[in-house]
């Protein structure tokens, strides 16, 4: 049986179907390990306890959304999309108008 050199505990990030150490382990190949999410593990983000309103939390915080990427789309997705808008708006006007001639709410 293969023994442990240390017996540290190693944190990580599921992401993928994989787990992502956040630093090496220096285990011997093939050796089995238990994965346990941490109780506290919030997989949306921050709650609302953790949150902090003071300006340098703010500053982080939007420094981190200014740092996502803008969403691009080719133009036949952009296309596609435009269809979609477009045929949500003309069945909720139909519907509206349907509606008020039915005296309905």
């Amino acid at each position: 049986m293969n023994t442990i050199p240390d017996n540290k505990t190693l944190t990580g990030t599921w992401k993928n179907g994989q787990v992502l150490l956040d630093e090496p382990a220096d285990w011997p190949e093939g050796c089995r390990v238990v994965v346990t999410p941490e109780e506290s593990s919030n997989v949306y983000g921050m709650t609302e306890e953790g949150q902090s309103d003071d300006p340098e939390a703010i500053a982080r915080w939007l420094a981190a959304f200014d740092a996502i990427p803008p969403w691009q789309m080719s133009a036949e997705e952009e296309a596609e999309w435009q269809a979609a808008r477009q045929a949500v708006k003309d069945y909720t006007i139909a519907r509206m108008i349907e509606r008020s001639s039915e005296g309905g709410p």
